[in-house]
């Protein structure tokens, strides 16, 4: 994708802002100065950025856009730079980047695995890990939130529902780390060098072992990780074929991972900075989820999403063509005030809280119920153990990544963990 920063048109500055690394620490007044300018089509980009919560909410369940983006990036061009030994798998598209009905179809033989109930019952064993990953913090003057608590946490816990020996959780973190790329909307993954990119290396070497794991669980089913599941998972005679079964484990890894890591960390940070609400939550742990809820909105961990028009459309006064590419920006309709009063305070306390966190309509997030849990147990556990927080630097520093923005470190300075 072309992106022409030096353009004089309003929405071009902008773009180049929003890219500009300096900008990762508060990129809340460029989503503003988007919202004013409206749904505005952008011709170097050849896309259409959409940043109100009234248009994000209704182009998010329009069925003339497609979530297939790889057509827009030309992935097939990208085909030949896989290894000759890369597993099949490695081509097989992530249901979430699937439409209607291939995405209805595979949505539908993975959700039981993921219902409230069903992670609910791990609501004891992540409450276990996230007190041993504060207690690490008990010894040392200084913790880094993301990798003492915000990074481990959510790697752990799915490599525990897929049943990883834990021996090998390291090596995930490290291809969560590259895959990361895959999900960063502003980003084209291929750079036409001809070289194969970092994070088509890690998918490799991902899918490569994913597809170990499943060949030792089709000869020795186990009753309690999700990879014995969902190869039992069965639709109407449906079931899923391996190859779609390994892209599935890729996809909640890498997505359930980074999400969840920013949510946590972006969590810690606002409550740092809003002492009277970390004092509340630290007095009624019982509004935690309250507090999940407004972080989703003041500062989510998926700042935007993308899509393909399948059809001409318009949005407002712009005109998309069809192929045209369609970039809704979710950070920026939350801070919409036609949506959310008084939008840039935050406030854990609000009668209503609107966001698009896990998107919206027949793509909403999977995986929404075992984050919510996540983020609810940290931030909790948090409040009620650490005593007197307090940032060593405002801001932190921030990743590279437009999309998934969020901290590469969070050091933070306290009085003692309690037990």
């Amino acid at each position: 994708m072309s992106m022409a920063t030096d353009s004089q048109t309003p929405g071009s500055r902008l773009v180049g802002r929003l890219l500009d690394p300096t900008s990762r620490a508060d990129p809340y007044p460029i989503y503003a100065g988007f919202r004013a300018l409206g749904p505005v089509w952008i011709e170097e980009m050849s896309s259409l950025v959409v940043a109100s919560y009234r248009d994000c909410e209704t182009l998010l369940r329009d069925p003339r856009l497609s979530a297939e983006r790889d057509r827009f990036f030309q992935a097939d061009q990208a085909a030949d730079l896989y290894p000759a030994h890369a597993p099949s798998s490695v081509r097989q598209p992530w249901f979430l980047s699937l439409d209607p009905p291939d995405h209805t179809r595979l949505r539908r033989l993975v959700i039981s695995a993921f219902t409230p109930r069903a992670v609910a019952r791990m609501e004891d064993s992540i409450a276990q890990l996230v007190d041993e990953y504060l207690d690490g913090a008990a010894e040392q003057e200084t913790f880094d939130v993301l990798s003492g608590l915000a990074y481990p946490l959510p790697v752990t816990v799915i490599c525990r529902m897929l049943g990883v020996p834990p021996a090998d959780e390291r090596l995930f973190h490290r291809w969560s780390a590259q895959l990361t790329r895959m999900l960063d909307g502003f980003s084209n993954r291929y750079d036409g060098s001809g070289e194969t990119p970092e994070w088509m290396q890690g998918e490799v070497e991902l899918h490569r072992y994913v597809n170990e794991l499943v060949a030792d669980r089709r000869k020795s089913p186990r009753r309690d990780d999700l990879i014995s599941e969902l190869l039992a998972a069965e639709d109407g005679g449906d079931v899923l074929s391996h190859d779609e079964l390994v892209s599935t484990v890729v996809l909640l890894l890498v997505a359930g991972h980074e999400t969840t890591v920013n949510l946590i960390a972006n969590g810690v940070l606002a409550l740092l900075r809003h002492p009277g609400h970390l004092a509340a939550l630290r007095a009624g742990p019982g509004t935690a989820p309250a507090v999940v809820e407004e972080i989703l909105r003041y500062d989510p961990p998926v700042q935007l999403t993308v899509r393909v028009a399948d059809h001409d459309l318009r949005v407002g006064d712009a005109k998309v063509p069809a192929g045209g590419l369609v970039l809704l920006l979710l950070a920026a309709a939350h801070r919409d005030p036609e949506a959310t009063p008084d939008p840039d305070r935050f406030d854990p306390n609000r009668e209503q809280v609107r966001h698009l966190g896990f998107g919206f309509g027949p793509h909403f997030c999977l995986g929404a119920p075992l984050a919510r849990l996540e983020g609810r147990l940290a931030l909790a556990a948090f409040a009620r153990r650490v005593r007197e927080p307090e940032l060593v630097a405002d801001p932190p520093p921030y990743r590279e990544h437009v999309n998934l923005r969020g901290v590469s470190e969070l050091l933070i300075s306290h009085a003692g963990v309690t037990r």
